[in-house]
Order: C-alpha cells, then structure tokens, then sequence
C-alpha cells in the first residue's frame, strides 16, 4: 500500500503545478490580447501611411483563402495596400505591405518586420533599388534580380509580391467595393 501512495503523489502535484501553470497563461493571454491588437493595428496603420501618407482606410477582414496574406486596406481614393507575412530564408522572416496603386500596379514596399539573417537577407530590405524593380508590376510573376547572398530572402519577397498581386486582381471588384 506504501508503494501505491508514492507513485501517486507526483502526479498528483505536476498535475496541479500543470493546472496552475495553465491558468496563469490563460489570465496573461486575456490580459494582454487587446494591447497586442492595439499594436499591431498601430504599427499596420503608420505602414500603410509610409505607403500612401496620411489617408482614411478601411480594412478588409478576409484573406481570401491565402494563409499568407495578413491584412488588406482600402483607402478612399482606390489605394490598396496588402500585407503578406511569408517565408525567406527564415520561417515567416518577410513580413511586408504592398501598396497597389489605383491602376493596379505596385506603387511602394514597406517593411512591417523582417527576421532574415542580418547583413546578408536584410539586404532585401537595406537595398532601395532591390525593392524598386517591383514598383509598376501588375502582373504575375513579378521578374527579379536577386539579392547576391541573399537568394532565399530574394526569392520570398518575390513570392510575397507575387501573391499580394494575385489576391488583389482575382479579387479586385470585392477589395475595392467590399
């Protein structure tokens, strides 16, 4: 009987060390949830103003199936500026805004975060004319000169580009109007 009740006991305490443990993250989670939304509509809001400068937008909840794109703004004047979070060398390391310009043709590329190697794949971003060849692209694919050294963070802006200009023109009339 003594064995049996010494198995039991730790257990029975990483159970409630478990249960403890889960309650305070589901506080910290309901805490701070709100301020998170709040920052990250802050920091989507000044990157669609270095896109367009200061504009009315609204935003469009729907991703239109692509688990890439993050946000979509209209602003009042036909401006659209896509949000894609994809991969580059890292999982997920480009996060960018697309602004497509009333004609449907990229017209700027802002950074809302990048976590590519610093001073190889952050080229993508430290380089202007890199970023410059997408601007007036309408179609896909998008031509690329790649980044020397950094051929994967190259390569994922120009997927991140190339779906931003695909959900924009299969979904143009929704976008626009929705």
């Amino acid at each position: 009987m003594k064995n049996n009740e010494n198995n039991i006991k730790p257990t029975l305490v990483l159970t409630i060390i478990c249960v403890i443990a889960s309650v305070l993250l589901v506080f910290a989670y309901e805490l701070t949830k709100d301020k998170i939304a709040t920052q990250k509509e802050l920091r989507f809001s000044s990157s669609v103003e270095s896109l367009f400068g200061k504009t009315n937008s609204r935003l469009i909840n729907d991703n239109f199936g692509n688990d890439d794109i993050e946000a979509i703004a209209v602003t009042s004047d036909g401006k659209t500026a896509v949000q894609v979070c994809t991969d580059g060398y890292s999982k997920d390391g480009i996060n960018i805004l697309v602004g497509i310009d009333e004609n449907g043709k990229i017209s700027g590329i802002e950074f809302v975060s990048l976590g590519e190697t610093p001073g190889l794949g952050s080229k993508v971003r430290d380089i202007p004319d890199f970023r410059k060849q997408f601007y007036g692209a309408s179609d896909t694919p998008v031509n690329l000169d790649a980044v020397s050294g950094a051929t994967f963070s190259s390569k994922g802006m120009q997927k991140a580009v190339n779906e931003a200009l695909e959900v924009y023109n299969s979904n143009k009339e929704a976008i626009l109007n929705g």
